[in-house]
């Protein structure tokens, strides 16, 4: 499984074109928010002290929780590849047993994800420092880790449940498309969970990457709201909190951060038997 796993990491960095794409959706949520979101989204809250630092944090945030979700994506499409290909045949054939191979594919989308998570934290914490921010801090980055980790092999899940039915690179093509612009929506990025239709706040608050994205927020937003509302009545800051998503409130109750990570936790069990047993299922 290693060895198979290494072959995976070679063939995935070696194409420099998929490494390009899998950041794509980073590189696009970045210039839009240089370009006018972050303007749009720092004169809302005008009055208010380091309102830049709080709006940049909150948008890496969630671009974060996108980041695992894009490159796992990138990484499971060597598994499409091989299929297309038939080379996943010769695989079968082979006395390497068929969890070695699945387990080979699912460790190099984990550890693709993780290592452009990095990144993708690294080019980040330049944004915000570039524009007055504050370099996190040790214990803030353990915990940032700790969760690229935890968002990671959940997308993963996910994301492998879901490409264990295609067999084409169109088929893959078209739905990397697709996921990489809904993935934007459904972590609150371009528009705040507050500003929504209440049946759309419902589905984003179901779906797994979103608490990914507020544990993200929680933990990087730490900082800029207790300087930006260091004043600041403990209703101020429970309603922006609500508005922008950086806690996912059912009725008026907040989802703890221990429920969070419950949720990604039995996401990613469930999801992985689901795509192993498809798998199984399609090799028999």
């Amino acid at each position: 499984m290693i060895s198979f796993s290494i072959r995976n990491l070679k063939v995935f960095f070696k194409d420099r074109t998929s490494v390009f794409f899998s950041l794509l959706a980073v590189f696009i949520i970045i210039g839009l928010y240089a370009l006018f979101l972050g303007d749009v989204w720092t004169s809302s809250f005008e009055g208010l002290t380091g309102v830049r630092y709080l709006m940049d944090s909150w948008i890496m945030a969630g671009l974060l929780a996108v980041t695992s979700v894009t490159t796992t994506m990138g990484a499971y499409g060597i598994m499409v590849d091989d299929k297309a290909k038939k080379i996943n045949k010769d695989f079968i054939a082979s006395p390497v047993r068929t969890r070695s191979i699945v387990g080979g594919y699912v460790t190099g989308a984990i550890i693709v994800g993780i290592i452009m998570s990095f990144v993708a934290c690294a080019l980040a914490e330049i944004y915000v420092i570039s524009n007055g921010g504050r370099l996190m801090d040790i214990f803030t980055f353990i915990k940032v880790s700790g969760l690229i980790i935890l968002s990671t092999i959940t997308s993963s899940s996910i994301i492998f449940f879901v490409v264990s039915f295609f067999k084409s690179n169109n088929a893959f093509a078209t739905a990397s498309t697709i996921i990489g612009t809904v993935i934007g929506f459904l972590t609150g990025i371009y528009l705040p969970i507050g500003q929504l239709p209440s049946g759309v706040q419902w589905v984003i608050k179901v779906f797994p990457v979103s608490h990914a994205a507020s544990l993200f927020r929680q933990v990087m937003m730490e900082d800029p709201i207790s300087r930006t509302f260091a004043e600041a009545p403990a209703e101020s800051v429970a309603n922006f909190e609500k508005l922008m998503g950086v806690k996912l409130f059912f009725g008026d109750t907040a989802a703890s951060p221990l429920v969070s990570i419950l949720i990604l936790v039995v996401t990613a069990a469930i999801f992985y038997m689901l795509a192993i047993f498809n798998v199984s299922r399609k090799t028999r």
